[in-house]
């Protein structure tokens, strides 16, 4: 670490919101299916070169099922859903961890009635996601398919 650096506080304005962090859309309207989900940005550091971020899916939204070629470390910190990783799908809730590997399908969703909040820890540099073909997607989401969301409090 830079001794020079200077610490860097931000504090909670809100429900999950934070003093000088926009709240962004998930990704530009068209480039990929999802459903009701925002990001923020909470920490961009150059050492090591990584991202943590905030999602948050609204109560029966999603994010897009894509894979990449870095991995995800991520925490639960808000309400319950899904997830799919691989071939699995998981319910998910409150201080769960989730680690997707590189180039494994996944996606998160949020229960009906409850948002899915959670941070997520990535490098800094990024390849681009990739989607699956309409064919790939049918057989990629089979697990979360007709799996509703454990309706008990987690």
């Amino acid at each position: 670490m830079d001794p020079k650096a200077k610490p860097l506080i931000r504090k909670r304005t809100g429900d999950y919101r934070w003093q000088e962090v926009d709240v962004l859309r998930y990704k530009q309207e068209g480039s990929a299916p999802f459903q009701d989900v925002t990001r923020q940005v909470l920490f961009d550091v150059t050492d090591p070169p990584s991202q943590l971020r905030y999602f948050e899916v609204a109560p029966g939204g999603w994010t897009t099922l894509e894979r990449h070629e870095h991995v995800h470390a991520v925490m639960v910190i808000r309400g319950r859903g899904q997830c799919l990783v691989g071939d699995e799908a998981w319910e998910i809730g409150m201080h769960d961890l989730v680690s997707v590997p590189a180039m494994t399908w996944h996606q998160f969703r949020a229960a009906a009635d409850a948002p899915l909040g959670f941070l997520c820890l990535v490098s800094a540099e990024r390849d681009r996601p990739q989607l699956p073909s309409p064919e790939e997607d049918e057989v990629i989401a089979r697990p979360l398919q007709g799996k509703p969301v454990d309706s008990g409090s987690r």
